[in-house]
């Protein structure tokens, strides 16, 4: 009895596993994470491990007090593991992006990064 139990936990934590690493995590920005400008990115350029389905997927990006600029994103644009934004020109300050993608695996993934803009 106790075998089975085992090894049908076992299997469930395969199950689990294999279905968190469906979910998209961020690869790579530009701007990177962190990063200090000179002059303003022209748009906002996300990369993920899987494919994601971009017309249900946002980019925001907001101020140092929260205020949000218009961030426009290419849907048609791209590889299918890549949502890429265009913005309005942005003055010096930090900057906040958003994003929410929707996974292959159906699920909802979200995050958020920094980076200065000095010009």
């Amino acid at each position: 009895m106790r075998a089975g139990t085992a090894l049908a936990a076992g299997l469930l934590l395969l199950l689990l596993a294999g279905r968190a690493a469906a979910h998209s995590l961020l690869l790579e920005s530009s701007p990177a994470v962190g990063a200090t400008l000179v002059d303003p990115p022209p748009q906002i350029s996300l990369r993920f491990n899987n494919r994601i389905e971009k017309k249900l997927s946002t980019i925001r990006v907001l101020d140092e007090r929260g205020g949000a600029r218009s961030a426009t994103v290419l849907v048609a644009d791209g590889p299918a593991d890549r949502l890429t934004a265009t913005l309005p020109s942005l003055t010096p300050g930090a900057w906040r992006v958003e994003w929410r993608v929707l996974s292959t695996d159906g699920h909802i993934v979200n995050g958020r990064f920094s980076f200065r803009v000095t010009r």
